[in-house]
């Protein structure tokens, strides 16, 4: 699967990200994809290059690039609870300068450098994102109504911007969730929220998971839940992206 680093100008400097698409030429449907906190690492780069390996040319940004290149930060390759505190202590100031504003500027420049890719194609993208990467991707396609065409996040706080996002959103939706991070209480007033907001959606709690549950470098990995996520993420794609 081919892959490349890249540099992608933004408003406040150079992004650096990883991109991973499909073998031979052609143009591809693009998917900028949003890692969690813990930033672009082999888990990313694989499952980047599985969801490439569909058909999509999958760009996955350094979130955190005002504060250096990737790696960021220093991450041992299993994540346990041992070295979670150490590494939160970290990350929280860098999510808390995550601003709205900033993510709105930084999804310009991303989609804006695919749709400048000579290997996407010229019609809408789609953005997907984990932990809070989900909430950068709704915030994306809440901004950006008539590019991205879906969004999915998974274990990720979907309605941590309030309604007013989803009134935005044209994209379908999917929002898979940790049972850790949702009751079924809250899983309503979400959905209720999505419907009043009009969005074309699903959003379901993953039996049995636990926040994080996609990443295999980490004490929360399911894998379960993240076959799941494939089988909710994949036909997604294929009805917004490449049907018709």
């Amino acid at each position: 699967m081919p892959t490349q680093t890249l540099l992608i100008p933004t408003p406040d400097g150079q992004a650096d990200a990883f991109a991973a698409f499909p073998d031979g030429g052609g143009r591809h449907p693009g998917v900028l994809m949003y890692p969690d906190g813990f930033g672009i690492r082999p888990v990313l780069r694989e499952m980047a290059g599985e969801l490439a390996g569909h058909g999509y040319y999958v760009l996955v940004p350094n979130i955190f690039y005002r504060h250096g290149p990737t790696p960021v930060i220093e991450l041992p390759e299993y994540i346990g609870a041992e070295a979670r505190p150490a590494i939160f202590a970290q990350l929280m100031p860098m999510i808390e300068a995550h601003t709205a504003e900033r993510t709105r500027r930084d999804a310009d420049a991303y989609l804006r450098f695919l749709s400048d890719r000579p290997k996407v194609g010229a019609g809408p993208v789609a953005v997907t994102g984990y932990c809070i990467g989900a909430l950068l991707a709704m915030r994306t396609a809440a901004a950006h109504p008539g590019q991205v065409a879906a969004v999915a996040g998974f274990h990720g706080p979907a309605g941590a911007d309030g309604t007013d996002v989803f009134t935005k959103l044209t994209a379908v939706v999917h929002l898979g969730h940790a049972e850790g991070d949702l009751t079924p209480a809250a899983l309503g007033e979400l959905n209720q929220a999505l419907d009043a907001a009009g969005v074309s959606y699903t959003s379901e709690i993953y039996p049995g998971a636990v926040h994080g549950f996609t990443m295999s470098d980490t004490d929360a990995f399911d894998p379960a839940a993240l076959q799941r996520h494939w089988d909710r993420l994949l036909p997604l794609l294929g009805r917004a992206l490449t049907d018709g």
